[in-house]
């Protein structure tokens, strides 16, 4: 008897072990996934692109995750000699080299800074892709490339709160930062404004060899006296896109008349384009990928222009 007595008794110590542990275990993740989710708030999409840009993006971005919750080992080292040993060791002056750049000649911005894509959960580190995401591909393309770029970062919306425009007074607001860069910067010549279509994935989304696109659509406002200057431009761009990637071009679509823009700030320069990549629908990979073989046809004609 005393022997079963002491079999329950362990069989209960053990089940409340079990149950204990399991409550441990709940809360571990809870509080860890919190603590997660707060960090991933700190991500902008600047960092987002640099990452998928990288090599094995899948890693990286698992790594920069892990990084920002338990710290490297590297890093724990340096923690210990720096508050252990500050200054018993005399540190070495580092003076900076200086990258001599050339001046600005690309000029990328949005119109329409607030048109989503469809977030894909844990990639994109709780950041909404919006269409300011395919500015810093460019960005980082047109760099690569040896073209100097501006990338605008001020908000559209605080300058139609300011004017008291509504979204219809979008082109307005981006006018401003048109004018200002160009001041900032006269030797900025190509202006990139950066949209994304309205339409439902099956109609904004192509397959070329077995990698999915986001479909690019070219806009040119007729109401601009001189749109025949931006018309030939984007047809080489659009040329190059057909002769590379066939299908992800849904053409040029000139639009005119009562309730549109009708010029779109093409009036401008010769050289200012608007381009729609993608839907609401489309996925950032699908973005990316469509990003990089715009970036590559735009650096092409680009090439053409200046070398």
């Amino acid at each position: 008897m005393k022997k079963r007595f002491y079999s329950k008794k362990n069989k209960k110590k053990n089940r409340a072990k079990r149950i204990i542990f399991l409550l441990i275990f709940v809360f571990s993740l809870y509080t860890s996934y919190q603590i997660l989710d707060e960090r991933n708030k700190k991500i902008d999409q600047k960092e987002l692109v640099q990452l998928l840009l990288s090599p094995k993006k899948e890693t990286n971005i698992i790594k920069q995750i892990i990084s920002r919750f338990i710290p490297t080992k590297e890093e724990t080292i340096k923690t210990m000699l720096d508050t252990t040993y500050k200054g018993l060791i005399k540190e070495e002056q580092i003076i900076p080299v200086t990258k001599e750049e050339k001046e600005p000649l690309v000029y990328i911005y949005n119109s329409h800074q607030t048109e989503e894509y469809t977030p894909s959960s844990f990639v994109e580190y709780s950041v909404m892709p919006t269409v300011q995401m395919n500015n810093y591909i460019l960005e980082e393309k047109l760099e690569e490339a040896n073209y100097n770029t501006i990338v605008e970062e001020k908000n559209i919306k605080q300058v139609l709160n300011e004017h008291g425009w509504n979204y219809a007074g979008s082109y307005n607001a981006s006018r401003i930062f048109l004018e200002e860069a160009k001041k900032n910067y006269p030797t900025l010549k190509y202006f990139i404004d950066v949209h994304r279509d309205s339409l439902p994935k099956e109609r904004t989304t192509v397959t070329i060899d077995n990698k999915n696109f986001a479909s690019i659509l070219f806009l040119i406002g007729l109401e601009n006296p001189d749109y025949s200057e931006n018309l030939a431009f984007t047809e080489k761009i659009n040329e190059k896109i057909n002769e590379k990637y066939p299908t992800l071009s849904k053409g040029i679509y000139k639009k005119e008349g009562e309730g549109v823009n009708g010029v779109y700030n093409q009036d401008f320069s010769p050289f200012t384009i608007l381009v729609e990549m993608g839907g609401p629908e489309n996925t950032i990979d699908e973005i990316l990928n469509t990003s990089l073989a715009f970036s590559e046809c735009l650096i092409e004609v680009i090439d053409e222009y200046e070398i």
